[in-house]
């Protein structure tokens, strides 16, 4: 069992049925708030993103238990981490993602330490590892730095196939998800997909 003790005793982690209707919230001020030691901010958070961090998760870890253990260890970060949090970088919402998306990614890879990857698997893998940093660094100097050559073919790749990648490597959306998303039919998704994945290999070769 998970210590919960660092946080409010209402606090669990199990997302609400319904996430408050406030396409206000100030996600950058709640974040500078828990980085004062204000846990208050940390729930308002759980409240407003819990269950779509849940899905984020469970989309890339593929199993519930496990997505909501990368949820709990989010929050835990987001609480620990939240001094570090500079807003000239980048939104709050979006580095609160960034915290689940990795965390889930984690899961993933320290569960594949424990089987034998085929090369499709470990594709999958790197290529959610190198789009979610491409998509958190703030620009092109940014992502060079952090991503070096691989950056450089992100950037290259047309911007619907880099959006379909995005949506199913970061976001963890499936193809008929990511169709709506796009509005494009669910066959000219798969196959931009299939054809970003390829161009990344042959531009990196």
């Amino acid at each position: 069992m998970k210590d919960l003790s660092l946080f409010p005793s209402t606090l669990l982690f199990v997302p609400p049925a319904a996430a408050p209707k406030d396409d206000a919230f100030d996600h950058d001020a709640a974040l500078q708030a828990c980085a004062r030691g204000n846990r208050e901010a940390l729930r308002s958070i759980y409240e407003h993103e819990a269950r779509y961090l849940l899905g984020v998760a469970l989309r890339i870890v593929r199993d519930r238990a496990a997505a909501e253990d990368v949820l709990h260890d989010a929050f835990v970060s987001i609480w620990e981490r939240a001094s570090s949090f500079d807003a000239g970088r980048g939104a709050g919402r979006g580095w609160i993602y960034s915290i689940v998306r990795h965390a889930a990614l984690n899961r993933v890879r320290d569960s594949a330490r424990e089987t034998v990857l085929d090369e499709p698997a470990t594709t999958h893998l790197d290529a959610q590892a190198a789009l979610a940093t491409w998509q958190e660094s703030g620009d092109e100097l940014a992502r060079q730095a952090a991503l070096g050559r691989l950056g450089q073919c992100l950037d290259g790749l047309e911007p619907a196939r880099r959006a379909c990648l995005l949506h199913a490597y970061v976001d963890g959306c499936t193809h008929s998800e990511i169709a709506e998303r796009v509005q494009a039919p669910l066959g000219t998704v798969k196959a931009w997909i299939q054809r970003g994945l390829r161009a990344l290999r042959e531009c990196m070769q």
